[in-house]
């Protein structure tokens, strides 16, 4: 290595104390490694030194040919189950042992892709670490001379670490190990057919890590299972040339697919939801060992569908990686399995199999990293929804819709909210409101302010004093948290409307002409502001048919000259025709406004039809609540809406609108797995049946052919092609807590 230091050795401090590393160190070890690995035919050799402080093993320097040497851990704990750490431990020679021997039915194939012996490096008692060297297993079992060989190289290698010690040279690795290429690239293009040009050295074993670098480099983008799965179909299944993937997770005793890639129909079918203490080599694989298999055309169990032998590998997922330098408290588990599957007979060679072990633990700890953020979502989302009213009241003479859009930060928690309270019969109280900030607090706050106004809105209490008496909760509540909301309190006999602000947006009113204009009221300054003034409100007076839009800021544009000249444009569905059915109008609203820029900060929409009194026939409307779970609820639906429908004198349509009622509500019971509204509504010619549950995905109508390919969701939307078939006209809105599927059937006049 000539005199010149090697890079890696440089002046740096460990644990407290300035230590330097010369050439001569670097020289002892380098001579050492490349002997051992010369003497034993070997692919890659490393020397392991003791840090006394840390009571661990740590890399020193590496000499052979890539991907071997990238195997070495940084780093071993004392109680590391390795050869290296065992060679340290007892003083002599040590070989790797398969901690699960394979059966006597199987082929062997070591865990861990290559063939290890370690030999102490130990002189008079001091102990300064292992020599290790690696052999790709075609090499076969290391014999007694060649044992004899590494134990002779490791003491002469003491022995020269002792008289560096004695010249005041401090023997230790450095920050990072260095890493030497051997002289003579060793040649595995034969064992490795497929990577680099065949024939030449170290070709294969350098294109190899191409993949690998190129799947880390993806991976950390990636945020959801698809992207991870892309990742690993682009740089494993087809840089290993497999015909399928799939990625498997076990749940509450089951395995599940997560994603899968290419011809991977039978595999995930022949997988999803089986036992994980089944007996196939995807359960196994779950207790941490990697496994190869090929599987023959006459085998009972995954017989290939062209009658021809298949080759599978199976590869345990940790969330810490495989060839990890640090260990991480509760992060060895194996948090999924990835299975290739392999056309013919396929060899997983040594160099194969350490960039698999390598690739597993960059698959192993994004699919960790992207489980725990979808949990997390998945958490917010619930408590946003659990925070969010889940129905609105049935109100003969209010027609409401309501949408909610989170913001697309990382909490997906908002403190936007709506409400609607039917104070009496013929009372109605319309909240609308905004809480600062995207966070955890924001959505805490949001619940406060919720119930506070719930119960002055029962109470019977106007806007006015509503917003007065959440503002003086807050203040005891202590929030540092500033809230805005407009509340209207409407009489649904004559149409008055009061009106009260907390330095939140006016409200909007269609009127049945056609114009838009603001229902003004003092702007007030939000809850949570000291105020000088009282709260106070204002009343305006609604005539049958106007439509009522209230919304919070994150509906308009940000940074808009007029907001209100914004929102305006959203209420005006164009020209002189009138949006007749309020959630096609909600639907139309929302859509305007999904621009990144505006997806920063949460939304809410409530729409509402003031549909009058005034000595005309009253409007027919009525509800029923099914709770999650209720094995009895399409029979309550059913004896609802026969029973309804027979008190309005609509008879003959019983049959057809049971049919149509028993299968949206088993639809959301089964699949939504939560609660259920049902509503009737009667509109002069025709009659219009409403489910709402909590599941943001729409019913599909699918065939009643069942294709091999066609995904399993496809079952959900059976019962749809029956509703399809009975309706004049359905749809399915999104609300942002869920969904409501609207079906419209004529009346039949006499």
């Amino acid at each position: 290595m000539g005199s010149s230091s090697t890079p890696g050795w440089e002046s740096y401090r460990a644990g407290g104390r300035h230590t330097v590393h010369g050439s001569a160190l670097a020289n002892a070890l380098h001579s050492s490694a490349r002997e051992a690995r010369r003497a034993l035919d070997a692919v890659a050799a490393a020397v392991y030194l003791v840090d006394e402080e840390r009571g661990e093993l740590r890399l020193a320097l590496a000499d052979g040919s890539a991907p071997s040497f990238f195997t070495f851990p940084g780093r071993m704990a004392a109680g590391t189950p390795s050869a290296t750490v065992r060679a340290w431990a007892s003083g002599r020679v040590a070989a790797l042992i398969d901690p699960d021997p394979p059966g006597p039915d199987q082929e062997h194939v070591l865990p861990y892709p290559y063939a290890a012996l370690s030999a102490p490096v130990v002189a008079g008692g001091r102990r300064f670490g292992a020599l290790t060297v690696l052999r790709v297993e075609t090499g076969g079992p290391f014999r007694p001379p060649e044992e004899r060989t590494l134990e002779g190289v490791g003491r002469r290698l003491a022995e020269t670490l002792a008289g560096l010690e004695e010249k005041d040279i401090t023997v230790a690795a450095g920050p990072m190990p260095t890493l030497v290429p051997a002289e003579k690239v060793v040649d595995t293009s034969v064992r490795t057919p497929g990577w680099g040009v065949q024939g030449v050295p170290g070709s294969p074993g350098t294109s190899m890590m191409f993949p690998l670098r190129r799947l880390a480099e993806l991976l950390n983008r990636a945020t959801t299972m698809d992207d991870v799965v892309a990742a690993a179909q682009y740089c494993l299944m087809s840089a290993l040339r497999a015909e399928a993937m799939v990625l498997i997770s076990e749940r509450q005793g089951r395995l599940w697919v997560l994603g899968r890639s290419g011809d991977s129909a039978n595999m995930a079918r022949r997988l999803h939801g089986t036992g994980a203490d089944s007996r196939t080599p995807a359960a196994a694989a779950f207790r941490g060992r990697p496994l190869y298999i090929t599987r023959e055309p006459a085998s009972e169990h995954g017989k290939a569908a062209d009658g021809e032998r298949r080759s599978e590998a199976y590869l345990p997922l940790t969330g810490d990686g495989q060839f990890v330098d640090l260990p991480f408290a509760d992060r060895s588990r194996v948090v999924a399995v990835c299975g290739l599957a392999f056309p013919g007979v396929r060899r997983f060679p040594p160099e194969e199999r350490a960039l698999l072990g390598m690739m597993a633990g960059l698959l192993g700890a994004a699919v960790d990293r992207v489980e725990l953020s979808a949990e997390q979502r998945e958490a917010a989302r619930l408590l946003q929804r659990f925070l969010l009213p889940s129905r609105l009241p049935d109100l003969p003479r209010l027609t409401t819709a309501v949408r909610y859009r989170p913001a697309d930060v990382a909490s997906k928690v908002g403190g936007d909210w709506f409400d609607v309270f039917k104070a009496t019969d013929d009372r109605a109280v319309l909240v609308i409101g905004d809480v600062e900030g995207h966070a955890m607090e924001s959505a805490a706050v949001m619940g406060q302010v919720r119930t506070a106004m719930a119960s002055y809105a029962i109470e019977g209490h106007t806007p006015a004093t509503m917003i007065d008496r959440t503002g003086r909760v807050l203040a005891e509540l202590g929030t540092a948290l500033t809230v805005t909301c407009c509340v209207v309190a409407l009489d649904t006999v004559d149409g008055l409307a009061q009106v009260a602000l907390a330095g939140h947006p006016a409200p909007l009113v269609r009127r049945p002409d056609g114009t838009v204009e603001a229902l003004d009221a003092p702007a007030n300054v939000p809850l949570g502001v000291p105020r000088i003034h009282p709260y106070e409100g204002r009343e305006h007076t609604l005539a049958p048919g106007s439509v009522l839009m209230m919304y919070t800021n994150g509906l308009v544009a940000s940074g808009s000259a007029s907001p209100e000249a914004c929102a305006r444009g959203m209420l005006d569905p164009g020209g002189d025709t009138a949006v007749s059915h309020l959630e096609d109008w909600a639907d139309r609203i929302v859509a305007e406004v999904s621009t990144p820029q505006q997806r920063r900060d949460d939304a809410a929409l409530l729409l509402a039809r003031y549909e009058g009194a005034g000595g005309q026939e009253e409007p027919r409307a009525a509800g029923l609540h099914i709770q999650r779970r209720d094995l009895r609820g399409v029979k309550a639906a059913r004896t609802f809406v026969h029973d309804q429908l027979g008190s309005w004198g609509l008879g003959d349509m019983v049959d057809l609108v049971e049919l149509a009622a028993s299968e949206i509500v088993t639809n959301a019971l089964v699949h939504a797995g939560s609660d259920v509204d049902l509503r009737l509504r009667v509109f002069g010619d025709h009659l219009r049946l409403e489910v709402r549950d909590s599941d943001t995905n729409p019913p599909i109508p699918s065939s009643l052919s069942r294709d091999e390919e066609e995904p399993p969701e496809a079952e959900h939307g059976r019962g749809m092609l029956i509703v399809e078939a009975l309706a004049d006209e359905w749809a399915s809105h999104p609300n942002g807590q869920g969904k409501t599927v609207s079906v419209d059937l004529v009346i039949p006049q006499d």
